[in-house]
C-alpha cells in the first residue's frame, strides 16, 4: 500500500494527539539519532584513520590484522546490534559505537590506499632532505592522501546514521528515529504514510551529513598542497 505524495507530504503538516506538531515531534526524534551518529561517526572515523596510518607505518601490523578488519564487516549489523547494546546499556554510547562500528571500515581501507599513493618522486626528495618518516607522513602522505580519505567519509557519513538507527532498534528507546519507525510500522495498515514520511527525514538526515563531508573536502582538498601553484 502506497500512500500518494501529497499524502506524505500532509503527514509533515498534521498535529499530534497533544496538539504538538508532527514535524517538531519528528525533529526532536531526528535530533538525537543525529547526535548518536555525530558521535558515531567522529569515533569511526578517528579510529579508522589511526588503523591506517599504523598500517602504512608497520607493514607488519597491515598483514596481520588487515584481514579481521576486512572480517569484521561480514558479520551482519543486525546481529551485532544486540550484544553491543547489552554490553553498553541502552544509553547514546551504545548507539555511537554500533554507528561506528558501519563508519570506521571505508575509512581504514581508503585512508590506506591514499597513504600509499604519494609521488614516488617527491618521497626521494623527502628521503634526500633526511626527512624522518613522521615528517613525511605528515607534509606528504597525509595531504596525498585527502581525496580517498573524503571519498570514504562520504560513504562512512549516511552509513553512520543507519548504524545509528539500527543500534535504536533493539534498545526499545522513544527517542530516536528507529522508535517512530517501529510504532509507525505497527499502524502501516491504517496510516502507511507515517512510516514513508518518517523514512523521508531518516533520509535527509542522511543527505545532510554527506553535503556537510562534501562542503568540507572542497574547503581542505584544494588547499592540499599538490594544489597549491
Amino acid at each position: 500500500m502506497l500512500p500518494h505524495g501529497h499524502e506524505i507530504l500532509g503527514e509533515f503538516l498534521r498535529t499530534g494527539a497533544d496538539g504538538t506538531p508532527w514535524l517538531f515531534i519528528m525533529a526532536h526524534n531526528a535530533g538525537y539519532t543525529a547526535l548518536e551518529s555525530v558521535i558515531g561517526f567522529a569515533l569511526g572515523a578517528t579510529t579508522g584513520l589511526g588503523l591506517a596510518v599504523l598500517f602504512a607505518r608497520f607493514r607488519l601490523l597491515e598483514r596481520g590484522l588487515l584481514p579481521y578488519v576486512m572480517v569484521s564487516q561480514t558479520v551482519p549489523i543486525l546481529a551485532v546490534a544486540p550484544m553491543v547494546v547489552v554490553w553498553l546499556g541502552t544509553s547514546w554510547v551504545s548507539k555511537a559505537v554500533i554507528a561506528a562500528y558501519l563508519t570506521f571500515f571505508p575509512v581504514t581501507i581508503n585512508t590506506l590506499r591514499g597513504l600509499q599513493s604519494a609521488d614516488p618522486r617527491a618521497l626521494e626528495l623527502m628521503r634526500s632532505y633526511a626527512a624522518s618518516r613522521w615528517k613525511i607522513l605528515l607534509k606528504l602522505r597525509i595531504p596525498a592522501s585527502f581525496p580517498f580519505l573524503f571519498t570514504a567519509l562520504k560513504i562512512a557519513a549516511p552509513a553512520s546514521v543507519v548504524g545509528a538507527i539500527i543500534g535504536e532498534l533493539p534498545s526499545s528507546i522513544q527517542d530516536g528515529l528507529a522508535g517512530a519507525i517501529l510504532n509507525f510500522n505497527q499502524y502501516y495498515i491504517t496510516s502507511p504514510e507515517s512510516l514513508w514520511a518518517t523514512n523521508i527525514i531518516a533520509a535527509g538526515l542522511g543527505i545532510i551529513f554527506f553535503s556537510v563531508v562534501a562542503i568540507a573536502e572542497r574547503l581542505l582538498v584544494r588547499r592540499a598542497p599538490e594544489h597549491v601553484a
